[in-house]
């Protein structure tokens, strides 16, 4: 498990590294003594005004806070900034685009506070390009009740993916409701949802769900994402739903999303 968790970070301080390395000017930046932080937006979020203002400014919030709480610490604990400030990163980047419509957003972020090993978080956004606003799945089912039937539906076939997920990773020893109680039947308590690209030109296969390190097992495990297919939630669809839902998931996306 330990070498498993120094791969994990490995992994993630690589892949910002590069990542760096590859965007030489960031959408937004602060750099002090106490921090080095900075927002990219991929190019298809810049190629739409509104979203693309929506997540910079969003972006900016996220980089004052962290950097007014950085130098807070720094002057509590100087000690602890002797080599260098904290690292920031957010990256904004599209999974996918629905019915010339919804567009699935994933915000990835990246933290070193010099604790024993940098930590990352993931979060998502689903806008709606025909009313230039966020938007939750809610118009895509027909009830979405907390403990409802749509919602206990959907966190049974999420354990279900994760069990799989684990299984496939030979982490079955965390596959336990212990780890799985974070995942609620409420859309603001299940996790992270995206709307998973479609074998079917401008429909979604069905609903991706992206849970970062710590929230279904130990960091060493690092992030995780739950797929569930359309045709187990067709029962509470609404017309909006099953119009944009069909087809199926593309090869390779499960792996292009670990």
């Amino acid at each position: 498990m330990f070498m498993r968790a120094l791969a994990v970070v490995a992994a993630c301080s690589a892949l910002f590294s590069t990542a760096v390395a590859a965007d030489p000017k960031p959408e937004a930046a602060i750099k002090t003594k106490s921090i080095d932080a900075r927002i990219f937006l991929d190019d298809k979020i810049k190629a739409n005004a509104a979203l693309a203002a929506d997540c910079l400014a969003e972006g900016k919030k996220w980089l004052d806070k962290n950097a007014a709480d950085a130098a807070a610490s720094r002057k509590e604990d100087p000690q602890f900034f002797k080599d260098g400030g904290w690292d920031f990163e957010r990256r904004y980047s599209i999974r996918s685009v629905v019915a010339d419509r919804y567009v699935s957003v994933l915000r990835n972020d990246y933290m070193d506070t010099h604790g024993a090993h940098p930590n990352s978080d993931v979060n998502t956004i689903l806008w709606d390009k025909a009313e230039s606003k966020r938007i939750s799945i809610r118009p895509f089912f027909t009830e979405t009740a907390d403990g409802g039937p749509t919602m206990k539906a959907m966190v049974k076939a999420v354990v279900v993916s994760l069990r799989a997920e684990k299984k496939k990773r030979d982490t079955s020893e965390t596959a336990t409701d212990e780890w799985f109680k974070s995942v609620e039947p409420s859309l603001v308590k299940i996790g992270a949802v995206t709307l998973a690209p479609s074998t079917e030109a401008g429909k979604s296969s069905g609903l991706t769900f992206h849970y970062p390190p710590y929230a279904v097992g130990p960091y060493a495990e690092g992030e995780y994402v739950a797929f569930v297919p359309w045709e187990t939630l067709k029962p509470f669809l609404t017309a909006e739903g099953a119009r944009i839902f069909g087809g199926g998931r593309p090869k390779g996306d499960a792996d292009e999303q670990q």
